[in-house]
């Protein structure tokens, strides 16, 4: 308790001034104490709450503790008095081994206000360990021959203390033979020293049994000591004698560890530890022979210790030492010639040098493709190394040099049939069993241009229907290459000619790259029936190439000219009528005019029938016009109802899709009988003539119409067969569908065969086309007509129309 009054405030500020200090001192780390190790439990260190100017009842609120990192347990603080103490054992040696100072760092802890102080505890050394030598005992070998004032190391003690506690003097038991030589303290490091200072005589003295005593500087002193046995040797005058100075050993490659490869034998005369011969590999040779063998050092047996292999060292030459145990060693050498034999255990090496990527088809024979070099690590027949080519290819292999060989053309490429060779080299050495080597190479053929163009046939025929629009597009030519790239770009031209009086190019065209032929303008049947050119193909290479083939192209007629009417020689009438004179006592059935007509179209286009139109008034004419001769005859016999002027309207049609017409106009003139004309007789006369000499003609022409009519059914057949599991295409510019036209009326019959035709390429099977046509009579005609064989055509022949031909 702090008393109040004037002088208690003075007070008040000294105490708290001394607790400052002593605070700031702990805080800078300034609170030192100091223990003797070894110190018993309980052993009084110092006031260290008092000494941190903390109160005695302030420890325990405040939680005051004490924290040693790795030590905790070997001080303590007693709370009740704040009295620092020995806890455990402290062993300075085992605390801070031999350094020269040794301390216990504590850390002191308080709470409400934390504070921490720092704390050092000094442990002093005292003289508790003895000098220690490293062996109780040690063993000395000294022959008998040293010379005097010969030195021998002796390992001195050690003190785990410090300062004068480790401070170590030594002392030897009396000897006539030995001395002991000790350094001095500034020559520390330097080892203690036997010195030889009196002739050995092993017949006198074999052993000595002397004491090294060492002694430290403490107090009490501490000694520890060790026995030296000294034991001397006999003189070692023999060295170790192989029998032999040179062994000769042969020896299978890849032999396994373990083999053994011979076993060798020395003696030595002398006696005891002098006789006992130890072998090994001597230090001096170059190689490693330790990778490869291992010699037993007791025995003297060499055997295999690693891979053995004849490819890398053919002949092994081993030095050899043999030491005996006698002091000092005497040595003894041989060598060892360990020869290697090769067994075949590596395979042939192949090396191909490619001199070019591709081989042109056309290279001579001979030509080098590639070096092949060949190489076998082995020897003898197993190094004997030949090289073969498989499979058989139209290359070879041809030795140039001992391991080289050239890969050369034997026979002809051809790029077209193949264009690249994988070839098999295969490598194969003549050991037993043989190995060998394969290598894959490829050889590609690079391309020639000899190839020309092909087309699929020599000749291709096309239709196109007349009229055409301009630039259609009516066929497509295609030729194959066999070469490669630019060898194999085809393009297309026209092989120009003259057509008439214009150029071919001016008909048609072709496009050079798609082969496409185009009708430039619209193609007239009329006047051109059959185009035929060439179209040539050419390829790209160099030399380019090419070929041609052949275009027939048939312009089928479409329905484009109208009937024209024929003027009869001699034949009057005004604004271009027929006219003539009749009698009237012609009978029935007599011709009394004849209506000519062409067409400039052919097939049904130029067929031509005629017809009579009906009178004004709706009159019966006693004239009727043969429906495809144009006859105009009589019906009945004339009487005088007729009237003297007959005015006829004949129209004439062909038999195209739509059909087209023309009108003739007929004025006959009844006259009595004997007022016609002569000439009109002379006319009769001759057309009378005419008409029997067309019988005859139309006899030959039923017979041919017969024969061609059984060959069309027999193409129908054949043709029916054929098609009916590939209906035609319908193509550019083609015609149209087939039509069977049966004229019952005139009891002809006719059949065109008319396939569309794809005349864009040449795809699909060949077509027939045939039209044919019979003369026939007309119904209702009279007896007397039945000689009569009506024509077609418009021209009094009847005309029979066989068209054969491929379709594209």
């Amino acid at each position: 308790m702090l008393a109040s009054g004037p002088g208690g405030q003075g007070t008040k500020h000294l105490l708290l001034s001394v607790l400052f200090l002593a605070v700031w001192e702990a805080e800078s780390g300034q609170v030192h104490y100091s223990v003797p190790e070894e110190a018993k439990h309980g052993t009084f260190v110092g006031r260290i709450a008092q000494d941190l100017g903390l109160e005695l009842t302030e420890l325990v609120p405040r939680l005051f503790r004490v924290a040693s990192k790795g030590h905790e347990d070997l001080l303590e603080v007693n709370l009740q008095n704040g009295i620092l103490f020995v806890n455990s054992r402290i062993d300075r040696e085992e605390l801070c081994v031999r350094s020269a100072e040794c301390s216990i760092h504590l850390e002191v802890i308080v709470d409400r206000p934390l504070q921490v102080f720092h704390v050092e505890v000094e442990v002093k050394d005292i003289n508790d360990n003895p000098p220690v030598f490293p062996a109780a005992q040690k063993n000395l070998f000294v022959s008998e021959t040293r010379a005097l004032d010969s030195h021998f190391s002796l390992e001195g003690a050690s003190d785990a203390d410090i300062g004068a506690n480790a401070l170590l003097t030594y002392r030897l038991s009396p000897n006539e033979y030995f001395s002991l030589l000790v350094p001095t303290n500034d020559d520390q490091v330097k080892p203690l020293q036997l010195v030889l200072k009196k002739p050995l005589d092993r017949e006198v003295a074999s052993e000595l049994l002397l004491v090294l005593q060492a002694t430290d500087g403490g107090k009490p002193e501490l000694t520890g000591s060790t026995e030296l046995h000294i034991t001397v040797l006999d003189v070692n005058d023999n060295a170790p004698v192989f029998d032999k100075a040179v062994y000769r050993v042969k020896l299978l490659e890849n032999s396994r560890n373990g083999t053994l490869v011979i076993r060798l034998n020395a003696s030595d005369l002398d006696e005891g530890s002098n006789s006992h011969i130890l072998y090994s590999f001597a230090a001096d040779v170059s190689s490693n022979p330790e990778a490869f063998f291992r010699i037993d050092s007791a025995s003297g047996e060499i055997k295999v210790n690693g891979k053995i292999d004849f490819e890398e060292t053919k002949l092994w030459k081993l030095q050899i030492e043999a030491v005996d145990k006698g002091n000092p060693p005497m040595f003894g050498h041989c060598t060892v010639l360990i020869e290697i034999l090769d067994i075949n255990d590596d395979a042939p090496e192949l090396l191909v040098t490619s001199l070019s990527l591709s081989v042109p088809e056309d290279a001579t024979l001979g030509t080098v493709i590639a070096l092949i070099r060949v190489s076998d690590r082995d020897s003898g027949a197993n190094g004997q190394v030949t090289c073969s080519l498989i499979p058989h290819v139209p290359f070879k292999l041809v030795s140039t040099f001992k391991n080289y060989y050239s890969l050369v053309l034997e026979s002809a490429l051809d790029r077209e049939s193949v264009a690249n060779y994988v070839l098999i080299v295969t490598a194969r050495d003549g050991g037993s069993p043989s190995l060998s080597t394969t290598a894959s190479m490829s050889v590609e053929v690079a391309d020639v241009n000899d190839n020309a163009p092909a087309f699929a046939q020599p000749e291709y025929t096309v239709f196109v229907r007349e009229n055409n629009p301009p630039g259609c597009h009516i066929f497509t030519v295609s030729a194959r290459d066999a070469d490669a790239q630019e060898n194999a770009l085809v393009s297309y031209s026209l092989v120009e000619r003259r057509v008439g009086e214009r150029a071919l190019s001016s008909y048609v065209s072709v496009h050079a790259e798609s082969g496409k032929v185009y009708a430039l303008q619209p193609l007239d049947h009329e006047e051109l029936e059959l185009l035929q050119f060439q179209v040539s193909a050419r390829d790209a290479g160099v030399p380019p190439l090419g070929s041609n083939v052949t275009l027939q192209v048939f312009v089928l007629d479409e329905n484009d000219n109208a009937p024209a009417l024929l003027p009869r020689p001699g034949a009057g009438g005004a604004g271009g009528a027929l006219s003539e004179l009749v009698s009237r006592s012609v009978g029935a059935g007599h011709v009394v005019a004849k209506v000519r007509a062409v067409d400039a179209d052919s097939g049904y286009n130029a067929w031509l029938s005629y017809e009579l139109q009906p009178a004004a008034g709706g009159a019966r004419s006693p004239f009727r016009v043969a429906l495809y001769t144009g006859e105009i005859s009589t019906t009945r016999t004339l009487d005088e109802a007729d009237s003297a002027r007959q005015r006829l309207l004949v129209l004439v049609k062909d038999h195209g899709e739509p059909a087209l017409t023309a009108t003739a106009t007929v004025l006959l003139s009844l006259v009595e009988s004997g007022q016609a004309p002569k000439a009109s007789s002379r006319v009769l006369a001759g057309a009378a003539g005419a008409e029997a000499a067309l019988v005859d003609v139309n006899v030959y022409l039923i017979v041919a119409i017969c024969a061609v009519s059984s060959l069309l059914v027999l193409t129908l057949l054949l043709y029916t067969a054929l098609r009916c599991s590939a209906p035609p295409t319908e193509g550019a510019c083609g015609p149209g569908k087939p039509t069977l036209v049966c004229s019952s009326a005139v009891g002809s019959w006719s059949y065109s065969q008319q396939r569309r035709q794809r005349v864009c390429s040449g795809e699909g099977p060949p077509k027939t086309d045939l039209m044919a046509f019979s003369p026939c009579v007309p119904p209702g005609s009279s007896s007397g007509d039945s000689g009569e064989q009506q024509g077609i055509f418009g021209n009094d022949v009847s005309t029979v129309i066989l068209n054969v031909f491929n379709a594209c």
